[in-house]
């Protein structure tokens, strides 16, 4: 090969290479730091954008639910949605429950937050609904004593296939280990249409599923899927939840992944 030659060869693979940099997706932060501009509240019992006793809010740059400002719980179960929906994914969140639940918390509640993942629009919501259709990374802290995973799915309006089996009941753990106390908890989904979800805890995986589809027996479900919804959930909002104990979020992070791969089940969705 002479030198022009190589000189040309090595030129178009630097722009090659330049263009795949250019092209490759970035983290994005729906959390900046500051704000909640770019999130929509929803409680049970009030109107879509009603931060109800300022529960959802930024404090020394880290985002809260907290529950200062609360006497009880009366079953006002919260949600903040994200501005956009998506579809193809990595979300990374950094977690940790602080503080005491606030009285007369469900018992369940304890320690208890989550992330909902393909959600139904926020604004298609019912007054009284009490969660929406979506699928949910819980996140669940320990009391001191008993094992108590996290990361763990549950599926309010939806269910979903593991290991070829559709599931249909409401929670099912995670092999995550428990984490006591308040410490910080870094949780990654990876998330692929409906066709693959992946929870990831402190870079081990502790869940893994497929074919995410509204669940035809629910109400929720039932409202969307006879105003035209699809029985499979390909994209949906992200929201975090507020049912009735402190959590704190440092980061809340995505990084949008290509859609070209080919479908991981038959028949593909």
């Amino acid at each position: 090969m002479n030198r022009l030659l190589m000189l040309v060869c090595l030129a178009s693979c630097f722009q090659s290479v330049n263009a795949q940099n250019t092209l490759r997706p970035e983290w994005i932060s729906l959390f900046n730091g500051t704000d909640l501009d770019d999130w929509i509240p929803k409680f049970t019992g009030f109107e879509l954008g009603v931060n109800h006793l300022d529960t959802f809010r930024v404090e020394d740059g880290v985002f809260k639910v907290s529950y200062d400002n609360w006497n009880d719980f009366d079953g006002e179960f919260g949600h903040i949605f994200y501005k956009e929906p998506f579809s193809h994914y990595l979300l990374r969140v950094e977690y940790r429950f602080v503080g005491d639940q606030v009285t007369n918390g469900p018992a369940w509640a304890f320690r208890n937050n989550g992330v909902m993942l393909h959600s139904q629009a926020p604004e298609t919501m019912t007054l009284d609904q009490e969660f929406p259709a979506s699928i949910e990374a819980q996140m669940l802290g320990g009391n001191g004593e008993d094992e108590r995973q996290t990361a763990n799915v549950c599926s309010p309006g939806t269910n979903y296939v593991m290991n070829g089996e559709l599931i249909t009941v409401h929670c099912t753990n995670s092999t995550s280990q428990t984490f006591h106390g308040d410490q910080w908890v870094t949780m990654e989904i990876e998330v692929r249409g409906s066709e693959l979800v992946r929870h990831v805890v402190n870079g081990e995986t502790v869940f893994e599923y497929s074919d995410i589809q509204l669940d035809p027996e629910d109400p929720d479900a039932q409202r969307l899927l006879a105003a035209g919804a699809s029985l499979y959930v390909r994209e949906g909002y992200i929201s975090l939840q507020a049912e009735s104990h402190p959590t704190e979020f440092r980061k809340i992070e995505l990084l949008p992944l290509p859609t070209s791969e080919p479908c991981l089940s038959l028949p593909c969705r």
